[in-house]
């Protein structure tokens, strides 16, 4: 099993869903999140006053799934969230050594919904 870690651009991500379900993938977690990298600072005005961005908004999608389905879900993250400018996001893919299903208290070796090619 696999965690993949997705930091979006906030418009992008009813895209990023939508081809998420397309490939049958379900089952994720999406957070709000404020962060830096490359994009340059902006300049925001409230209530009448300039002040300077240096967090951008973002959202993360935090998905867990079987090996079989990391390239392909990679593929569709960056196909549906690629603008080509600075800012897009980075994917992060860790290894999960266990998962447990709360309800049950059992061990999930079936993590996703997803059943492929001969999979039961």
């Amino acid at each position: 099993m696999k965690k993949i870690e997705a930091i979006i651009r906030p418009e992008k991500i009813t895209e990023t869903i939508k081809g998420l379900k397309y490939i049958g993938v379900t089952g994720f977690t999406v957070s709000q999140v404020v962060g830096r990298g490359k994009q340059k600072d902006t300049q925001g005005v409230y209530r009448g006053k300039s002040y300077k961005v240096t967090l951008h908004p973002k959202v993360k999608l935090e998905i867990i799934l079987s090996d079989y389905m990391v390239e392909p879900t990679i593929d569709t993250i960056i196909k549906s969230a690629q603008t080509g400018e600075d800012g897009d996001g980075k994917i992060y893919v860790y290894p999960i050594l266990e998962a447990y299903n709360i309800r049950t208290g059992q061990p999930d070796v079936e993590i996703d919904d997803v059943k492929q090619g001969g999979r039961s």
